[in-house]
Order: C-alpha cells, then sequence, then structure tokens
C-alpha cells in the first residue's frame, strides 16, 4: 500500500483541505503551529484549498480574523447540492489543483465529501495523505460521512487520532499502529487560543439574562421527522429550567416555523460569529446540540450537554465527559432536563490529551516523518 508513495521532501509541501465551515476551527491552531516551526527555522510550506467558493454563505467576513489565521490560497468553487456532482466536480479540481501545486502530503480534515475526494485525488497521484480526525465509526454504513470515514482512512498514511476509541476502531480494521498517532482533540485548541478573546453578543444584554441553555440544531435528518421535532420542542417548552437562546440557520429557522413552534422563554437569532458563539458556549447553564463539535467543547469546558442523537463521535464526552445522549427521544430528553433542574448532572472529566496542544504534536509529527 505505502511502497509506490512519495516520501516528504526535504522541503516539506503541504496542502491542507477545508471542505466546510467547521474544518477551519480545526485547521486554524494547525496553520499557527505551522508558522511557529517555520519560524524556528523548519522547512515547511503549506497551502490552504477551500473546496467551496469564498462568497459561501457560511463564512462569514469575520471568521478568519475571529479564528487568527489566514484565508485560503486556493478556492476550488465546487458547491452542487447534488453529492455525486460535488464529488466529481472536487476531484476533477483538486487533480488540477495539484497539477498546478504539487504537494509532498495532502491533510484532510474529518469525514467529509471533500474529505474523501481529495484522498482519493492525492493516492491516485502518489502523494501521501494525513487524515485528521481519523478513526471516528458509527458503525452505519446508511449514514453518509460513515463511508467518507472507511474511504479516508483505508487511503491515509498518517492517521492522527483525538482518543483511544479511534485507535482501536483503527486496528479492528487491520491499520498498522505505527500509521496512527494519538494526538488528541485539536477542536480544543481553538477554544483555548480564543477564550481571552470572546465577544458577548449586544442581545444577550437585552435578554436581561445571564442564565440560559444553548440550543443548536443543524442535522437534517431530524428536521425531517416533523413530528418527532415537535414533540422534542414541546418538551423544552415544558421542562427547560433556563430560557433557550437558539442561535440558527435559516432552513433550521424555516423548519420551525412551518411546524408553529414557538414559546415563551425560546429566543432564535441569527448565527452568529465565531467570537460571539463561542461566548454563548462558555457561559452556558447547559447546552443540547445535535453536532458533535458542540459536545466536545462542552467536554472540554465541563459544561452539561445534551445530544439529539443516538451516538457520539468521540464517546469519551459521554463515558468520562459531560455529554448525555438521548437519541430523538422526547421521554429520554424530559429525563435528563429533570436531573438538570434538579442539579444532580454528572461531573465531567477531560479526556487524555484533550490539553488544548495537539497542533504540536501533529506538526512534530510530520517533522519526524521528514527526518525518516
Amino acid at each position: 500500500m505505502y511502497f509506490c508513495l512519495k516520501k516528504i521532501s526535504e522541503k516539506m509541501k503541504i496542502s491542507i483541505i477545508a471542505g466546510a465551515r467547521p474544518n477551519f476551527m480545526k485547521i486554524a491552531p494547525l496553520m499557527r503551529a505551522i508558522r511557529s516551526a517555520q519560524s524556528s527555522g523548519k522547512d515547511i510550506q503549506v497551502r490552504l484549498i477551500y473546496t467551496g467558493s469564498p462568497d459561501n454563505k457560511s463564512l462569514e467576513d469575520s471568521l478568519f480574523d475571529d479564528l487568527d489565521m489566514p484565508r485560503p490560497d486556493a478556492y476550488l468553487h465546487v458547491e452542487s447540492d447534488d453529492f455525486f456532482q460535488r464529488l466529481s466536480g472536487i476531484i476533477v479540481a483538486f487533480a488540477q489543483e495539484l497539477e498546478a501545486y504539487p504537494a509532498d502530503l495532502v491533510m484532510v480534515v474529518d469525514d467529509l465529501t471533500p474529505t474523501m475526494a481529495c484522498s482519493i485525488v492525492a493516492k491516485k497521484k502518489g502523494v501521501r495523505v494525513a487524515h485528521l480526525v481519523a478513526g471516528i465509526r458509527s458503525f452505519d454504513l446508511n449514514r453518509p460521512k460513515e463511508v467518507n470515514r472507511l474511504i479516508a482512512d483505508g487511503l491515509s498514511d498518517i492517521l492522527f487520532t483525538a482518543g483511544m476509541t479511534a485507535n482501536r476502531n483503527l486496528n479492528q480494521t487491520g491499520i498498522e499502529q505505527k500509521h496512527v498517532h494519538f494526538v488528541g482533540n485539536i477542536l480544543l485548541d481553538t477554544i483555548r487560543h480564543n477564550r481571552n478573546r470572546l465577544v458577548k453578543p449586544v442581545f444577550l444584554s437585552q435578554l436581561n439574562t445571564e442564565e440560559y441553555i444553548l440550543l443548536t440544531l443543524n442535522r437534517r435528518a431530524l428536521l425531517e421527522q416533523e413530528d418527532t421535532l415537535k414533540k422534542l420542542m414541546t418538551v423544552l417548552s415544558v421542562h427547560s429550567p433556563y430560557p433557550i437562546i437558539a442561535p440558527l440557520h435559516g432552513y433550521v429557522r424555516d423548519s420551525l416555523s412551518a411546524l408553529h413552534i414557538a414559546f415563551d422563554g425560546l429566543h432564535i437569532t441569527e448565527p452568529l460569529p465565531y467570537l460571539s458563539f463561542g461566548y454563548l458556549i462558555h457561559h452556558a447553564k447547559a447546552i443540547i446540540t445535535d453536532s458533535g463539535n458542540v459536545a466536545e467543547e462542552a467536554t472540554f469546558l465541563n459544561i452539561p450537554c445534551i445530544t439529539l442523537n443516538d451516538y457520539a463521535e468521540h464517546p469519551e464526552t459521554v463515558s468520562i465527559g459531560t455529554n448525555c445522549l438521548v437519541g430523538e427521544s422526547p421521554e429520554a430528553l424530559t429525563e435528563v432536563l429533570q436531573t438538570l433542574k434538579a442539579g444532580r448532572w454528572k461531573k465531567g472529566q477531560l479526556p487524555e490529551r484533550w490539553d488544548g496542544r495537539t497542533a504540536e504534536r501533529i506538526v512534530q509529527t510530520l517533522l519526524e516523518e521528514q527526518e525518516e
């Protein structure tokens, strides 16, 4: 599998792929760590590539300044809603990108369609692949991301994991452990870096409350289950011990509006800039979410978290962290809200290597690989 691949040259040229807004939260600390290595004399060149367009609505004007990172060097301008058109478009566009700007290593992030597509292109061109946040499994091939994960992990030469569960998952698929590097959760590097840079949203002062539950909803599979969604929101209207602040994308607001979901104590806002959303996370009494990233941040900050899903991308958030899975069950949601109201929420612990220094470990690993 590895004998035909190009070795990383003396001057390391890395192409990093971002396929969606959340990827940048994990790439930002890596860019800073690479910048630090460059300043200490390491000969690393990095090219950041976004597979979408610069005018994508999810990339607010302040995003890159908020994350303290440079803007992408290249945009592939592929944003079709059709899976196969998007996959083929990224494959063609990234192949052309690698022809114009050869790389020794392509780093892909998470488990999106661009993650899989760019892994395939790099491997076909004999370029080494590194997968950041490897080894995640839902063990359900009906979930689109699961296929992306399996392909990206199977094609990768360097696999960076956030926890020992991911290591075991990779081991069970036959991947040699010498290619697997347990570096920790890079998302938390971004939280650590920005803790003193957060911005309080103006509307929070207008609400005249400092105690609230933060609600995030993004998963389309949940939004399409109208009866379930309505029951879950009814539970919140009855049992939430605090007002609910919900920064929601337009398609989510439309779904709630179509179901006539509104009640006293529910405050729906537009999506917020990164530093303002981070403020809401840091100061929430609890978080209700269907996002794995938000659940990880809650564990890092020791904030009670309720996840509206039946699995966690990082099981550590449940086994030792502050996260609790309720799936899409109104009964389970009612029960955990009563636990929260009674002040009996479990005390979380920080998973191993979730310390905000993951990017440093990644760059050190790449430098060691270069020297071999």
